[in-house]
């Protein structure tokens, strides 16, 4: 069994990194006010928009970006963060852990400082994600009726109540139609892309289990979490939420306050795993 430790004396705020690695068609400011409450404690913190997101005003051009598109993206803002010394923690909600995973090869902080690198990823923080075994993609399942694909590959939402009722099923109907409208397109080839790297076997990972979620089930997210002990041979540090799908939007203190007992635990050096 194996021992993962970030760095052996932790790591401090003022060197420290938060990347928000956004669900499936969710704008950074799905995130507005997690980022507000956390960087109010001090910390560096910012949610990404990946180019599997659409944009407010309908697709992006070109070819829908894949899954290894996000990786790529995201693994760009690592390096540069970590190529000035900071450590990296990954914060992902929904599809958003599934890239996430796949960016954190070779940079890892072990594995950057065994290459005499400064900085690197230091944790993985799962928030009801989609987090599969190496050779599976994020979801292999239809996604309709919530989600239809257009003629050109973009995941689009046809129905505002149905999203409500799965999506945002912890607020009151109306609002949560309301947010519907919010969602922008998203890549349906970005969901088939089968993951290359278990970057959970790498670094210390915690996972936000949202207990009212219809979209990912808390079975689901269960079954991930036993996984990635299994795969990793390391414990996942779990805690819990009541919220539903989107924990940022209707839960926004559960999701602060979880991000800062992960930052607090890497700070002290308590993240290591065995």
């Amino acid at each position: 069994m194996t021992s993962q430790t970030p760095t052996s004396r932790g790591t401090s705020r003022n060197m420290l990194s938060i990347l928000i690695i956004p669900a499936a068609s969710a704008l950074p400011s799905i995130y507005t006010k997690v980022v507000s409450e956390v960087a109010a404690h001090g910390y560096d913190i910012k949610a990404l928009h990946i180019p599997s997101v659409g944009l407010p005003g309908g697709p992006r051009l070109g070819d829908p970006p894949s899954m290894y598109d996000d990786a790529a993206f995201i693994a760009s803002h690592i390096a540069e963060l970590a190529d000035a010394g900071r450590d990296v923690l990954l914060v992902t909600h929904s599809y958003g852990g599934t890239p996430a995973t796949e960016s954190v090869k070779g940079l890892s902080k072990i594995e950057r400082t065994k290459n005499g690198l400064p900085g690197g990823v230091i944790g993985l923080a799962y928030m009801t994600s989609l987090v599969p075994e190496v050779g599976k993609p994020a979801s292999t399942k239809s996604l309709s009726p919530l989600m239809e694909t257009d003629e050109d590959g973009w995941f689009y939402y046809p129905d505002n109540k149905l999203v409500a009722n799965i999506v945002f099923s912890d607020l009151p109907q109306e609002q949560g139609e309301a947010l519907a409208t919010q969602l922008v397109p998203h890549s349906e080839a970005s969901f088939r892309s089968p993951l290359t790297y278990a970057g959970y076997n790498d670094v210390p990972v915690w996972y936000l289990v949202a207990e009212g979620d219809k979209s990912i089930s808390p079975e689901t997210q269960r079954s991930q979490i036993s996984m990635i002990e299994q795969t990793s041979e390391n414990k996942v540090d779990v805690a819990v939420t009541g919220a539903g799908h989107v924990p940022p939007v209707t839960a926004p203190k559960d999701v602060s306050d979880w991000i800062l007992a992960v930052v607090s635990k890497l700070g002290e050096g308590q993240a290591e795993t065995t």
